[in-house]
């Protein structure tokens, strides 16, 4: 048999020579990182990967993603992103409460990040123009916007007096969330209240105080794990009738009263871009961490009809969306 006719039978076949699949050069492999459960991220995800495209990456195609996903606790994050070290994986993609546990775990791999609040200050990098080492990414600003909300809130539930706040302990942004909001509250004239949740039936738990506590509203720090709890979050919120902010849409876009943030969606096509140019070269020290720059207000009628209120026209010419 000649071997032209043998190489087209084995194609045919769905066969192909051994020596002809070894010249076939490996996929880049890309590590993904997050500190919650996949099912929240369907959207974020999807985004992700039309950044990548934007360089010509196309997962199972041109690029192989491996995930990593604790699903909460966040104790769980140094072993994973220890295993994408193991790997050796050409970038590490890190969101959530995984920054900083990725950027201990590898001082070489690249890394792309998305952070909730100043990187510089997280130690992330050096400066946002040069971050000088191996990361990059996505400032989220969400810090900056932590008294935003609590306006926005008291200018939709005018009585707000006492408001919860809710954060999640074994999150990095933790600690800064409940500082920035006492100083916004103080110079408010709210009474701010500190509660902590990083389960399920934590959540369960603060709510049945908030029954006792009666607090006029709440507000919930911006975590991945509340994000994934949002069904419920919103659930217990219209149950025991108590008006909710958050700094994620899709807390808002299952019931949630209202949102307040930087476009996630947005940030994550970011990323997905980053990793795309530092696969094809670039390096994290010289690409400067992007500012978020586009923030979005979403109001859901429905919710607030729930609570008796009455939106005021001025909040909604300015939501970007509105939920009927």
């Amino acid at each position: 048999m000649r071997r032209r006719e043998f190489l087209g039978g084995c194609v045919g076949a769905g066969i192909w020579p051994l020596s002809a699949r070894a010249q076939q050069p490996a996929l880049p492999v890309i590590g993904f990182l997050h500190s919650t459960s996949p099912d929240a991220l369907v959207d974020r995800l999807r985004a992700f990967r039309q950044g990548l495209k934007v360089s010509g990456y196309v997962e199972g195609e041109t690029v192989t993603i491996v995930y990593r996903f604790p699903e909460n606790p966040n104790d769980r994050l140094p072993e994973l992103a220890a295993d994408l070290v193991r790997r050796k994986v050409a970038v590490i993609s890190a969101i959530g409460s995984a920054p900083l546990v990725a950027k201990a775990a590898t001082t070489t791999i690249p890394i792309v990040f998305i952070a909730a609040e100043d990187p510089v200050g997280l130690g992330l990098v050096a400066s946002l123009s040069r971050p000088g080492g191996n990361l990059t990414g996505i400032n989220l600003v969400s810090a900056e916007l932590v008294a935003k909300r609590l306006e926005l809130l008291r200018e939709l539930v005018p009585g707000a007096a006492r408001v919860t706040v809710l954060v999640n302990p074994t999150s990095p942004y933790a600690e800064t969330t409940s500082r920035d909001a006492q100083a916004a509250g103080l110079t408010m004239g709210l009474q701010i209240q500190i509660t902590n949740a990083s389960t399920s039936r934590q959540i369960d738990t603060a709510f049945a105080d908030f029954v006792r506590e009666k607090p006029d509203a709440l507000f919930v720090g911006n975590d991945p794990f509340f994000t994934s709890r949002r069904v419920q979050l919103a659930t217990l919120s219209a149950r025991h009738v108590i008006p909710m902010i958050s700094g994620t849409r899709e807390i808002a876009e299952v019931g949630g009263l209202m949102s307040y943030g930087s476009n996630i969606a947005d940030a994550w096509r970011e990323v997905g871009v980053y990793v795309g140019r530092i696969l094809k070269g670039a390096k994290p020290a010289d690409m400067p961490v992007v500012q978020a720059n586009k923030f979005e207000l979403v109001i859901n009628i429905q919710t607030a009809k729930i609570f008796g209120l009455a939106v005021p026209p001025s909040l909604l010419a300015r939501a970007d969306e509105v939920i009927e």
